[in-house]
């Protein structure tokens, strides 16, 4: 299990205006900010700071500019395809850039909705919904 992930940004208020927009329709909210640090949980979670965050947006502790790792992706869960289109959406409007919108993979095929998005530093974030 997966306790939380980080991912590296060049500019941690800029990608923590994509990161608000793009989390606020899969119930995901702000849990922690400080130095650089802007920490992401479910809404209503328990806890405090990192106890309550399941995603860290953070400049790299090497001090080397962050940069996007080439094949590497975090896929969120939506609960619906609507929460999937309207995180595709936010993302587009708030300096993200399309991976692939939304749709079923493979098209025409139920079961995968997914939209596919890089953020301000061009990590790859996935949002998706079984439906």
């Amino acid at each position: 299990m997966i306790g939380y992930v980080t991912i590296g940004a060049l500019d941690s208020e800029k990608a923590g205006i994509f990161y608000d927009a793009v989390f606020a329709p899969l119930g995901i909210e702000r849990k922690l900010e400080g130095g650089g640090w802007i920490g992401y949980g479910d809404v209503g979670a328990e806890g405090e700071g990192f106890a309550a965050s399941h995603t860290a947006i953070c400049p790299p502790f090497d001090g080397q500019p962050a940069r996007a790792g080439n094949g590497i992706m975090v896929a969120y869960l939506a609960k619906d395809a609507a929460s999937v289109d309207a995180a595709h959406a936010a993302a587009l409007a708030n300096g993200g850039s399309d991976e692939g919108g939304p749709g079923h993979r493979p098209p025409g095929t139920p079961g995968f909705y997914a939209a596919y998005v890089r953020d301000p530093t061009g990590n790859k974030i996935c949002v998706f919904a079984a439906v």
